[in-house]
């Protein structure tokens, strides 16, 4: 009888780092050239400074609108005649590649987001997560246990997306779909071609909400490790509500496909008298339970909210390196500025242990006493950046 081979170490995640980041008409920023050295990066700094605007520039090199989810032509600099631009140098695991995005002149009278990838044109933004997974918390984003599902939902998708890429094209698809089906009802379309998209749509929707609920479900079970293994931060536990999500989860891909194209079938009368598709992902939440006191997220204290949010965000961390086998970026908004100095000790050991290349942004240098040996801190100011070491910046 042969041995059983050893099993395998899991391999170490590659590690990425943005090396290099240029701007052009951008935000408050006419031009600007930094290089960064170091693994956890502060930004100090007056508010209206430009600190927030260079982490949108660097959420602007994945899928999607940036922190900010603002539209492209808002971000071109005032007075500016011309698009934005924002280049970086990204290495992944040593290998460097050059990463190029902004609003150019289209084909037509409008301008479009381009992409590029070591000069040569990438077909969309979604081939940016080879070489780049972006992750960020944002004041913004603090009440996001208390606010609208659409907002829990948005959250659920960048949480997929940061390690499926493939999760980009079936939002789209389904958002498409969505709308095709709506758009035949309001028409009173034939039945035939409802039945065709029905289909599509249905498959579409199975396949968000189970890519869903698998990221949902890991992240909740990683959540609870980091709080057991001494994080510093609460654990959130994690479930997708609503029917629909319910229905899937009790049902074989194929069984959930057939019932939910009987159940749209079902329901054109009252989808057409509403004018939109009342039943399917597109209406899903997220709950978030505080674990150690089995309270629902939007009935604990500010301070709690706060608290479940970065332990939340520091698990899809490890889970995005877990998974994705590459080490996200971090961009951290004023979010040392609401923690006691124990917890902002803890946040920093646990940025370091984390291994990823983090950006933070505080207006008082003081938040950042404590960061550890090596750490990178810049002071905004004037629309460019300043180390705080007396080196220049670029």
């Amino acid at each position: 009888m042969s041995e059983t081979p050893p099993t395998a170490e899991p391999k170490a995640p590659d590690r990425v780092a943005l090396t290099a980041l240029s701007l052009s008409n951008l935000r408050n920023y006419e031009a600007l050239q930094v290089a960064f050295d170091a693994p956890l990066v502060a930004l100090t700094g007056p508010n209206g400074a430009g600190k927030t605007n260079l982490l949108e520039a660097i959420s602007l090199l994945t899928p999607g609108r940036g922190l900010r989810r603002a539209a492209f032509e808002d971000i071109v600099r005032r007075g500016s005649e011309e698009g934005w631009a924002v280049a970086a140098t990204v290495t992944r695991g040593g290998e460097a590649a050059r990463l190029g995005t902004g609003l150019v002149a289209g084909s037509g009278e409008g301008r479009v987001r381009k992409v590029r990838i070591n000069g040569a044109p990438a077909p969309s933004a979604d081939a940016l997560l080879d070489h780049i997974r972006v992750l960020w918390l944002t004041p913004a984003m603090d009440g996001i246990f208390t606010g609208p599902a659409s907002d829990r939902r948005r959250l659920v998708d960048r949480f997929v997306l940061t390690i499926d890429a493939g999760h980009a094209r079936r939002t789209r698809d389904l958002e498409r779909l969505l709308s095709q089906r709506n758009r035949l009802l309001e028409e009173n379309g034939d039945p035939a071609w409802l039945d065709a998209v029905e289909a599509e749509l249905a498959a579409g929707a199975v396949a968000v909400a189970l890519a869903r609920a698998e990221i949902v479900a890991l992240l909740s079970a990683q959540a609870l490790r980091d709080a057991e293994d001494g994080s510093g931060f609460p654990a959130g536990q994690l479930s997708l509500a609503g029917d629909f999500d319910r229905a899937v989860a009790g049902r074989s891909a194929a069984e959930a496909e057939l019932w939910y194209r009987e159940l749209l079938a079902g329901n054109r009368a009252a989808d057409r008298a509403a004018g939109r598709t009342l039943e399917g992902p597109h209406r899903s939440d997220l709950e978030v339970v505080f674990a150690a006191k089995d309270m629902p997220a939007a009935r604990s204290s500010t301070g709690e909210q706060k608290a479940l949010l970065i332990g939340l965000v520091l698990a899809h961390a490890t889970l995005v390196s877990t998974l994705a086998g590459m080490t996200p970026v971090l961009l951290l908004d004023e979010v040392a500025a609401h923690l006691d100095p124990g917890r902002r000790i803890a946040l920093f050991d646990r940025l370091r242990a984390l291994g990823s290349q983090v950006f933070m942004t505080g207006a008082d240098p003081l938040l950042f006493e404590a960061l550890p040996d090596g750490a990178e801190v810049f002071a905004v100011a004037d629309n460019a950046l300043h180390r705080m070491d007396g080196r220049t910046a670029d």
